[in-house]
């Protein structure tokens, strides 16, 4: 009998089970106020354990209008009227940094923010859902979990001098593809590993999610055990020896170098030397990827005693008030803004594009964020490269990507990952016929273009009528005026991929569209389509077999696609989830059983 992976082990059941289990800590932020109406919609008072509650208003702190300031006053009252006491005011931190003082080894965390797997890198379980989920537990407690197909990525060496654990993750995605890891466990092993301090593990975990994963996660070793301290002398969980993978990777870190993510997906990995010289008007430092105090130190080594160039705009924004400070104590942030940038409080708004530092048109952006999805930053007629804060710093200075190491390299990024195509449908590319629409040829068609993040807070998903105007408008323009109830969608690859903003599934499930069939599906979108009771059925051969023009029409019942004149079977939802699929919704599931 082989050995267990970290997964199998956190829930006692092998690969591919289906399992119940209560988190240890329940993650929200600025969706809070829009989780509570859920709640209550499934007939839900009282939150049934408070004490699992984390609550961080971050995404747009402090609040940029009057209806978001007046969203943070709700949650405020929220968190006192159900007595929650895990909680931080605008301007504390970022939630996934602020995780970092309550996550333990061993703990199975969930929260409704695509980047919750960032504990990982404290030996949890750590995985993003959506606020519908997020409200169910709210109401029960508890939550289904699919135990993951594992990844073990086996690190070698050290890195090399002006090479960081940003570079790391880019190679990593840039492999892989970003769903190269699609709803998958991955498990950082090897001598490598105790070469990066927690840090630069937080980095790495929290870009599992561009890679499709479900979670990843650091074993309990004596970097992770130094930095807790006494915090935590438990014995933490870690993966047999002999364990079974689905796929395994080895990777050299002396072998790395500098990289970019070039525009505009996560996965469009170049060796920083391929776009070396590309001129640059902003830089950003900061977010839940690399907004920490190891970040912010590098960006002021490179920085001190100089100035930025005339007209370019630099933002930087620690991770939280807690970082904040000790910069302040370091001497960090007299350096930025002798340099000439910009300081915000600690906040996720430049990254989704909610606070300051939206860029302009034609802007071309270098950021140490986490994604660089068009319009990804508040503006879609902008382009942005992610890199490391060392690289960051430089480029800001020459106000063109230049090479941390100061070398003019030759380096040639050796994997290539076909990009999706990013075009907007406009008006007079109909992709309606009859009640399909055809999205055959859309890959990675991503949560930013199915429904804006700049909008993600200003429209609660529990609001759908309020949702359908924004539907799929930075993808088709004709989509959500032309849908009807019944309606089809064929779709690519990676289908809904991106943040855990289920804003598009309500929409689909609201304007009454039957089903979508699709290559393959995010994670955390299949899980909100779940959730919404809109069927995604990952048919890739009747995705194939789809001529436009063709006769669509699915047969639940029987488990049959039906295209043109082929059928094609697909296998129904878990048996444990078909109650929560014909009740429509989770909401109404909930509502109608729990105790």
């Amino acid at each position: 009998m082989s050995g267990k992976t970290f997964a199998e082990k956190i829930f006692g059941a092998p690969t591919g089970s289906i399992v119940f289990k209560k988190p240890d800590i329940i993650l929200s932020h600025d969706n809070t106020a829009s989780i509570f109406n859920t709640f209550r919609k499934m007939g839900g008072e009282k939150v049934k354990y408070p004490e699992q509650l984390l609550i961080v208003l971050d995404h747009n702190a402090p609040p940029t209008t009057a209806k978001l300031a007046n969203q943070y006053e709700s949650i405020r009252k929220i968190v006192h009227g159900q007595g929650i006491t895990k909680f931080h005011d605008a301007g504390k931190g970022i939630c996934h940094q602020i995780m970092a003082d309550y996550a333990k080894p061993g703990m199975v965390i969930v929260g409704s923010d695509s980047h919750t797997c960032t504990a990982g890198a404290f030996n949890a379980f750590a995985a993003g859902i959506d606020r519908t989920e997020a409200a169910g537990l709210w109401r029960q407690g508890e939550t289904w979990f699919r135990v993951p197909e594992s990844i073990k990525i086996t690190l070698k060496g050290k890195l090399n001098k002006g090479v960081y654990a940003k570079d790391l993750s880019l190679w990593i995605i840039g492999m892989i593809g970003s769903s190269g890891a699609d709803y998958m466990s991955i498990e950082y092993h090897g001598e490598g590993v105790k070469t990066l301090t927690v840090d630069q593990r937080m980095t790495l975990t929290n870009l599992a999610s561009e890679m499709g994963a479900k979670n990843a996660v650091f074993p309990y070793d004596e970097v992770l055990k130094s930095w807790l301290g006494d915090t935590f002398s438990g014995e933490g969980v870690w993966a047999d020896e002999d364990a079974k993978y689905a796929k395994e990777i080895e990777i050299d870190l002396s072998e790395l170098f500098p990289l970019v993510a070039a525009p505009h997906h996560v996965d469009n990995v170049k060796a920083l030397s391929e776009v070396a010289g590309t001129k640059l008007n902003e830089a950003l430092v900061g977010t839940c990827t690399n907004g920490r105090l190891e970040d912010l130190r590098e960006a002021a080594a490179v920085l001190k005693g100089k100035k930025l160039p005339e007209d370019f705009q630099m933002v930087i924004v620690p991770a939280s008030q807690k970082i904040y400070r000790q910069a302040m104590k370091e001497g960090l942030i007299e350096i930025f803004l002798d340099a000439g940038a910009n300081v915000l409080s600690a906040s996720c708004g430049p990254c989704l594009g909610t606070g300051q530092g939206i860029p302009a048109d034609g802007y071309n952006v270098i950021s140490t964020a986490n994604r660089n999805f068009k319009g990804r930053m508040g503006n879609k007629e902008s382009f942005i490269y992610l890199a490391s804060p060392a690289t960051v710093a430089h480029s800001a200075l020459a106000g063109k990507i230049v090479d941390p190491r100061g070398i003019e390299a030759n380096d040639k990024f050796p994997y290539t990952i076909e990009q999706a195509n990013t075009v907007t449908i406009d008006e007079n590319d109909n992709r309606r016929m009859g009640n399909v629409w055809n999205y055959a040829d859309a890959n990675d068609l991503n949560t930013d273009q199915m429904f804006a993040g700049n909008l993600t807070y200003q429209v609660l998903s529990s609001e759908p009528e309020k949702i359908m105007p924004h539907l799929f408008k930075g993808f088709d323009v004709n989509f959500t005026d032309r849908v009807k109830p019944g309606d089809i969608i064929i779709a690519g690859a990676n289908f809904g991929c991106g943040s855990s903003r289920e804003h598009p599934a309500v929409g689909l499930s609201h304007a009454g569209v039957k089903a979508v069939i699709c290559k393959s599906v995010n994670r955390i979108f299949f899980r909100s389509s779940v959730n919404q009771g809109l069927p995604i059925l990952l048919v890739p051969e009747a995705v194939d077999a789809y001529k436009p023009g063709d006769k669509v029409d699915v047969d639940f019942k029987n488990g049959v696609i039906t295209v043109g004149g082929q059928q094609f079977g697909f296998a129904p939802l878990p048996e444990k989830l078909m109650g929560i699929f014909n009740a429509r919704g989770l909401v109404n599931f909930i509502k109608e059983h729990a105790e």
